[in-house]
């Protein structure tokens, strides 16, 4: 069905740019969408509206490898990818598309990653665009997540509901309370190891504020809950060591 999808966009594409160049008034590029819209509705019946026409076009000009289709179908529908195309940015789309694919997004989860800027959100954006597009390549190729994939920053903590003046106790309660969604903010393949776990170094102990794990990643991770500005919090996650 993508695949068909994916060739009406491009016959669309190919209808609007021989007419237009028949008529440059500018007036009459709009009107070939809803035009051919209605000629394509009586033959071929619902689904070619005025709308959809215009995401067979944009899914067409921004998803144009076959090969990259043809993975992303397998896990992705329709209304995945009409989720993905007004994002702007080249790479961002990619990353939510191939994100979405390894993950198994549900159309809903798709959404509130991207009006939540996962994307901005993670260390892979604060790299140059071509290493994050070696890791993308690698993430399709491989299906293989990097820490920069996973973490983030900041972290969303609103679901927990503090609010005012809390302490480092009251948020570590309120992840415990909540840690099903506290795990979904995170991302897939967290699992929740222990609170206040106690580590030496060098004859010294210290005490993580909590203790997870990444089942892809195959890496212990570190949360440390850390006092910023009087009243408020800062979540840090750090990888501290990868399990063979």
């Amino acid at each position: 069905m993508i695949h068909r999808l994916q060739k009406a966009g491009l016959f669309v594409r190919a209808q609007i740019r021989a007419d237009f160049l028949q008529n440059e008034r500018a007036e009459y590029g709009a009107e070939i969408l809803p035009t051919l819209s209605a000629k394509l509705v009586a033959e071929f019946g619902r689904g070619y509206g005025s709308r959809n026409l215009a995401s067979m076009v944009r899914f067409a000009e921004v998803f144009p490898n076959r090969e990259i289709i043809a993975t992303l179908s397998q896990q992705l529908s329709w209304s995945h990818f009409v989720e993905i195309l007004p994002v702007k940015e080249d790479l961002a789309r990619e990353f939510y598309a191939e994100m979405c694919r390894v993950e198994r997004w549900s159309v809903r989860t798709l959404r509130a990653k991207i009006a939540g800027m996962l994307f901005e959100r993670t260390a892979i954006s604060k790299k140059p665009d071509k290493l994050i597009g070696q890791e993308l390549q690698s993430l399709r190729d491989d299906d293989r997540l990097t820490p920069d994939l996973v973490f983030r920053d900041p972290y969303f903590l609103d679901f927990l509901g503090l609010k005012d003046t809390y302490s480092e106790a009251d948020l570590e309660t309120a992840i415990l309370r909540e840690m099903e969604s506290f795990l979904l903010e995170l991302g897939a393949g967290f699992t929740f190891i222990a609170r206040q776990f106690r580590i030496t170094v060098d004859g010294e102990d210290y005490y993580l504020d909590l203790l997870l794990y990444h089942r892809r990643l195959r890496r212990l991770v570190a949360i440390l809950l850390i006092w910023q500005l009087r009243s408020v919090l800062c979540c840090k996650l750090y990888g501290i060591a990868k399990v063979s």
